[in-house]
């Protein structure tokens, strides 16, 4: 009898049809066991990753597990809380980001979406606890709760930075609204250390690149320089640029492979002299409002133990 499950997302419970073991093959979950899926498959991938209420995670085929919701014979004492849980219930805001915010996209571009979810008080008081983050691959989304969300902002994240201020949102709740609403106070000159540290990053691993295979990854290079222009952009303006306006030419000629890696690195080089430019004049405070992020939490949390 097959059970393999049907419509698994970020978020399902499922049911283990197998016994689960950790390292030396010691059982830590026997057959039977209830988890949340947490990351689902990409590419050529099968496994999904599972997350048990121990905090134990698992990378299952479909094949070794089923959902709760049609499994017949439910382990008694199973979260009652969790069987109706429907991630997207719990999403407060979600955003696109990547070439489509960027306005680099092509006929090609995939749409990638990311946001919030709330974690509600079932879910965030039992076993489980709630998870950091879901992972759906094949909707290319990923969603942090709200708490994991707030303090990645206030470390000047890149990534979240970016989806705080992309120009295409696609669902903002009330609470989300009132987020949006303070996502100044997440600013400050710790960006000109995220950033460039995220930029060095990208150009150590071009550099290995052209000594290990004598090429450039075209489009790693052009998101380099798109990450120091939206950095220099934030700490200068105060706000987060994430659409590279009239540069979009510039940028997707990189991405063609029509500069050269000198002309490519000049240009890194005086976006880093900009940055420190900006960093040197600008009116950022040293630290974002981390009592702004926490009011926004406490209001979040209450509304979902109402």
């Amino acid at each position: 009898m097959s059970h393999q499950p049907q419509n698994i997302h970020a978020g399902t419970q499922v049911v283990t049809l197998i016994s689960v073991h950790g390292s030396n093959h010691a059982l830590v979950h026997p057959r039977g066991a209830v988890g949340i899926v947490t990351r689902t498959p990409c590419g050529e991938e099968q496994r999904y990753l599972v997350r048990f209420p121990d905090g134990f995670e698992a990378a299952l085929l479909p094949n070794e597990m089923e959902v709760l919701k049609l499994f017949k014979d439910r382990l008694e004492g199973a979260s009652n809380s969790l069987q109706n849980f429907a991630l997207e219930d719990h999403v407060i805001y979600r955003c696109i980001v990547g070439s489509r915010a960027y306005g680099l996209e092509t006929e090609t571009s995939d749409t990638d979406l990311r946001g919030i979810y709330l974690a509600p008080a079932d879910l965030h008081w039992s076993l489980y606890g709630a998870p950091e983050q879901f992972e759906d691959n094949e909707q290319q989304a990923c969603y942090w709760e709200l708490q994991k969300f707030l303090t990645m902002a206030l470390k000047a994240n890149p990534n979240i930075l970016e989806c705080l201020y992309s120009p295409l949102v696609e669902k903002a709740t009330p609470i989300a609204q009132e987020l949006l609403a303070i996502r100044d106070k997440f600013l400050s000159q710790m960006i000109f250390q995220t950033f460039n540290g995220y930029a060095l990053s990208q150009f150590k691993k071009i550099e290995q690149d052209l000594r290990n295979q004598g090429q450039v990854r075209w489009k790693h290079a052009m998101h380099l320089l798109r990450l120091l222009m939206s950095g220099a952009g934030a700490v200068r303006e105060g706000r987060v640029p994430v659409h590279v306006g009239e540069r979009r030419e510039e940028l997707l000629a990189v991405k063609r492979g029509e500069l050269t890696w000198e002309q490519v690195d000049a240009w890194r080089q005086r976006l880093h002299r900009e940055f420190e430019q900006a960093l040197a004049e600008t009116k950022l405070p040293e630290r974002p409002d981390y009592e702004a992020a926490n009011q926004i939490l406490i209001l979040a949390r209450r509304s979902k133990a109402a």
